[in-house]
């Protein structure tokens, strides 16, 4: 099989008429194969998602008009874009809306609200599969509801995702397909979704499914930055990543990528490129295999973070005694992202709320609980940081008298992380981006 490109376009890079026009001469410049992987217009996940809250809160005259709103931005977009497929884009317009319409006249179900929020990525893929109609240029939709599955567990099926997307595209004559990201079906067949963000997660997938020759992530930024660029000027964008460096970046804040991404990628040792729509001749971020041992790459912090602590004196030596708490967050299916021990004490850390009061009430039979909320997760990531001399040091001084809840040293080789009170976050992002960045120019200047 001719080795294919994945590129994916999130909902800002296909938002307006005119950026869906340049995703089209983007992905036609050259004539590899490649599969086309589309998020939703701007703003309409977020809007079936209210749309979906005031279904299940029986708000129907809510519910109307949220969909007469959302129907008529999608009735002035298709009347922009389309020149000779106007009437065409606006009869797919209908049935989907006339399809929305339908769903929500009943009572509200989970699965029924899945297939709700499915409409955005079915309704851009058709619409961009139409535009290339208008413009002359041959493609081919793969449906991802008959490829992108999951388990038992609800997680992606890879080989089955692999005979899937094989199986659709043995024999095909097009060079280029359009799919959907973001949904797909589980084990019971029914329509369901990878959760926000998760386009990204459906091209590492494809990617890794057909062992593509390179992953394109297109967003509206030019690559993963250094920093957060909505705290700290003058950010820059990091030119080569390793995965694993790359991942930490993801889990712990960096928005431009889902968390997910990295790990299909990294078994197929496919690149992955974080490219910009709008400027389309920027370098951009490389994640790949490659390493770069001793240096920081990036700081990063991920909001809505709760610690917990179980205190007990009966812990010193009890056998089992970590296990007991751990089993309380798997039954809950609750991850968590940073732990500390001490002969009395367990803190960790997690970022889903939703069995809070439940984990609490189970943790309590094996001693004190303690709950701090509106914490946040400061990591400073770079292959092999932990070996760095003098960084913890450097990080020391640049955190001064500020508050730390928890630190995470040596966990990960490439991850340093911090837990702050949510309030400082910014104040510790500046002062760490102007310590260690600094630093680093220093020693190169040398």
């Amino acid at each position: 099989m001719t080795k294919l490109k994945v590129l994916k376009f999130g909902g800002t890079s296909v938002g307006a008429p005119e950026r869906l026009r340049q995703v089209v001469k983007l992905i036609t410049t050259d004539p590899q194969p490649k599969i086309v992987v589309l998020s939703a217009l701007s703003g309409t996940t977020n809007s079936l998602v209210a749309l979906g809250q005031s279904w299940k809160a029986a708000d129907h005259q809510l519910v109307k008009h949220q969909v007469e709103v959302l129907y008529d931005h999608y009735r002035s977009f298709v009347n922009e874009l389309f020149a000779q497929q106007k009437n065409e884009a606006r009869n797919l317009i209908d049935d989907h809306f006339e399809h929305m319409r339908t769903l929500t006249a009943v009572s509200f179900n989970r699965a029924s609200n899945r297939e709700l929020l499915a409409q955005g990525e079915l309704i851009s893929t058709r619409l961009f599969h139409l535009l290339l109609q208008e413009s002359d240029v041959e493609s081919q939709l793969i449906p991802a509801l008959e490829v992108v599955s999951l388990d038992e567990n609800g997680e992606p099926h890879l080989e089955k995702i692999r005979v899937n997307l094989r199986s659709f595209l043995h024999d095909q004559k097009s060079s280029l397909f359009i799919t959907q990201g973001f949904i797909c079906r589980n084990h019971e067949g029914e329509i369901d979704n990878l959760k926000r963000g998760g386009s990204d997660f459906t091209a590492s997938l494809l990617g890794a499914a057909v062992e593509a020759e390179a992953i394109e992530i297109w967003t509206d930024i030019d690559g993963m930055h250094n920093n957060d660029p909505r705290i700290v000027p003058n950010t820059f964008p990091i030119e080569s990543l390793s995965f694993d460096e790359a991942a930490e970046l993801a889990y712990f804040g960096a928005k431009i990528l889902h968390p997910n991404t990295i790990w299909p990628a990294q078994k197929y040792n496919i690149p992955v490129k974080l490219l910009n729509t709008m400027v389309p001749q920027a370098k951009g971020t490389v994640i790949s295999g490659k390493r770069s041992p001793g240096s920081v790459k990036a700081i990063a912090a991920k909001d809505g973070i709760m610690a917990i602590k179980i205190k007990s004196s009966r812990m010193l030596l009890a056998y089992g005694f970590l296990r007991k708490i751990f089993e309380i967050f798997e039954h809950f299916k609750v991850p968590i992202d940073m732990i500390t021990t001490s002969e009395v004490a367990v803190s960790l850390t997690i970022d889903d709320d939703e069995h809070l009061t439940a984990i609490v009430q189970a943790l309590e039979q094996y001693g004190e609980v303690a709950v701090d909320q509106e914490m946040s997760i400061v990591c400073i990531v770079g292959d092999l940081v932990v070996d760095q001399k003098g960084l913890l040091n450097t990080v020391f001084r640049a955190i001064g008298d500020k508050s730390i809840r928890m630190i995470s040293y040596g966990g990960s080789r490439n991850n340093i992380s911090l837990l702050i009170p949510t309030a400082l976050k910014s104040e510790v992002l500046l002062s760490l981006n102007d310590t260690i960045f600094k630093q680093l120019v220093s020693q190169k200047s040398q």
